[in-house]
Formats: structure tokens, C-alpha cells, sequence
């Protein structure tokens, strides 16, 4: 038995971080308000411990996984694992 993916299964969104808030200094110098894309290919120039630390929730909003927590399946808020230089940002699902 073969099983195969409906289109919709198939389907990739953009997603789009919006760095919300940054309380000491980033080391990769993110702002508030800076919009970076990302996705399991680029990490839109996030530091690698950030940008590792997000990358399950970038992967389920990118192949449109959901949160059952979430009140927006589209949209989850994150910080980086640095607690002295915390740097929140909130991931977006794009659907086009």
C-alpha cells in the first residue's frame, strides 16, 4: 500500500520573525522591531544557540504544524537562552 500526500500536506509557508523586545545587547545586534525570515534553511542571522533553540517551532510553522496551546496557530512567541541578554521575538506563519 502506498500512501500519498494531498497537495495541502505538501505545502510550505514563509515564516517571518519580528524581534519584540531586547533587554541588555544582542550579540548578533537585533533590534526591537527588526523583521528577519526564516526557515529550516536560513536562520535570518539569528545567533546559532537562538536560532537552534527556535528551530522546532520554526520547522512546525513552516510545514503547518500547529500549537495546541496557541491561540493563533499561525503565530508563536519565543526568547533566546541567553538570560542576561534576553531577546524575544515572534514567529509569524505566512499563508499566501
Amino acid at each position: 500500500m502506498c500512501l500519498t500526500m494531498s497537495e495541502n500536506e505538501r505545502r510550505t509557508y514563509k515564516i517571518v520573525g519580528t524581534i519584540k523586545d531586547v533587554k541588555g545587547r544582542c550579540n548578533a545586534n537585533h533590534k526591537k522591531g527588526d523583521i528577519i525570515e526564516l526557515s529550516g534553511h536560513d536562520s535570518g542571522g539569528l545567533c546559532g544557540f537562538f536560532y537552534h533553540d527556535i528551530f522546532p517551532s520554526i520547522i512546525t510553522l513552516q510545514f503547518g504544524g500547529i500549537f495546541p496551546w496557541s491561540q493563533n496557530p499561525d503565530l508563536v512567541e519565543l526568547e533566546c537562552p541567553d538570560r542576561y541578554n534576553v531577546v524575544k521575538i515572534e514567529l509569524k506563519r505566512i499563508r499566501e
